[in-house]
């Protein structure tokens, strides 16, 4: 096969309009790569959610296997709701299949849904002590991974997890993500938050608001920082199951006037409220690769995160930002403290982290997939 013949199918779970890393990073491979030579066709699983659970997923194989003519790879963006009808078509057409693993699906359904309290990486060592469900879906997840000619992830840790799932980690790939950059209407600090009527002190948090994200350790240190910090208000920007739970949080702590949930924002006012800010604080149990730490960087917004995950990939303790462990009351306030009261340090780290940005652009990203399609697609 020579780099001319190479035509990818991206088999993903969402694409715009849908909003999501999915979306983005299949829309980019769509436009770019064949700028560079290499076709791409996209089949999203958008287009057949509307249909019943099973039969949305025998209308998405069939949509698969009518757009794999003249295609010689499949490259699914998960190993279950696309993983696994991408994998029966590859198989049966015999194209060369390839996987992006940016989570697992297993764990996430099983913390939300089925009381499992470990922790990703205990999790993904053990396989007997959980609901039969989440055993299935991790089943699942091993098996399609482990049938692909090649795996990639975006950061060294998610690479560690597959790993540990049985998978070779000789195939395995870290590539990456790319990050879109700013929006471009951002203006000084001091603007912005005129134009979004703020002042005091201000902690900012985003992301999902589910149990792992630690939201409410940060909201249960509030009380105790405003004795220090009178004029701290803390945005939280997101949506999600555990919203309601948090809003009561803040209500019994009697705390209403000071944390405010935004709820989902475009990129652009999401980006205004981080620039208006003083500080970011993501007290998460769990980070492939986060988005909003690379923004956050780009924004010269100092960072406070735990040392899970991806995050130490591009945060690196007491350089350009601080590393605490996951859901630690004493560190995460120690931590916040600290930055808060030390106007030079926030600056410094501020100035250290935007120049680690410059490592993870788009450009960058697509530059190291398009040399790994031509050194594993050529055969």
């Amino acid at each position: 096969m020579s780099a001319k013949s190479i035509h990818i199918l991206v088999a993903t779970g969402i694409f715009p309009p849908s909003v999501g890393g999915p979306a983005t990073y299949s829309k980019l491979l769509a436009d770019e790569l064949p700028k560079r030579g290499i076709p791409v066709t996209v089949v999203s699983f958008d287009t057949v959610r509307k249909y019943p659970k099973v039969i949305r997923h025998i209308f998405y194989i069939i949509l698969l296997f009518r757009k794999t003519r003249g295609v010689t790879h499949i490259y699914a963006q998960d190993p279950v709701s696309v993983g696994l009808p991408a994998l029966f078509v590859s198989f049966v057409t015999r194209k060369k299949f390839w996987i992006k693993v940016v989570g697992d699906f297993a764990w996430e359904q099983g913390v939300q849904r089925y009381g499992v309290k470990d922790l990703l990486d205990e999790f993904s060592v053990k396989n007997d002590t959980y609901p039969l469900y989440v055993k299935f879906l991790k089943r699942i997840q091993v098996f399609v991974v482990n049938r692909a000619e090649f795996v990639i992830t975006p950061s060294e840790y998610l690479r560690k997890i597959i790993t540990n799932w049985g998978v070779d980690q000789k195939k395995i790939f870290v590539i990456y993500n790319g990050f879109s950059g700013i929006s471009s209407d951002i203006k000084d600090k001091e603007s912005v938050r005129k134009e979004l009527k703020l002042s005091g002190s201000i902690v900012f948090s985003a992301g999902r608001l589910v149990p792992w994200k630690g939201f409410s350790t940060l909201i249960h240190l509030m009380p105790d920082l405003l004795t220090k910090f009178p004029d701290l208000h803390l945005y939280i920007a997101g949506e999600g199951p555990q919203k309601k739970e948090l809003e009561l949080l803040v209500v019994r702590l009697e705390i209403s006037e000071y944390v405010t949930f935004l709820g989902p924002l475009s990129k652009s006012l999401l980006h205004k409220h981080m620039k208006a800010s003083d500080l970011f604080v993501l007290n998460t149990a769990y980070e492939g690769f986060s988005h909003i730490l690379l923004e956050s960087l780009a924004l010269g917004l100092p960072i406070v995160t735990t040392k899970v995950g991806g995050n130490p990939e591009m945060i690196k303790d007491h350089s350009n930002g601080k590393l605490v462990p996951y859901n630690n009351p004493r560190s995460l306030s120690e931590a916040i403290e600290e930055m808060l009261s030390h106007d030079d340090l926030m600056s410094l780290y501020a100035k250290r982290g935007k120049s680690v940005v410059n490592k993870f652009t788009q450009e960058n990203m697509l530059e190291n997939f398009i040399n790994f399609v031509r050194k594993h697609a050529v055969n």
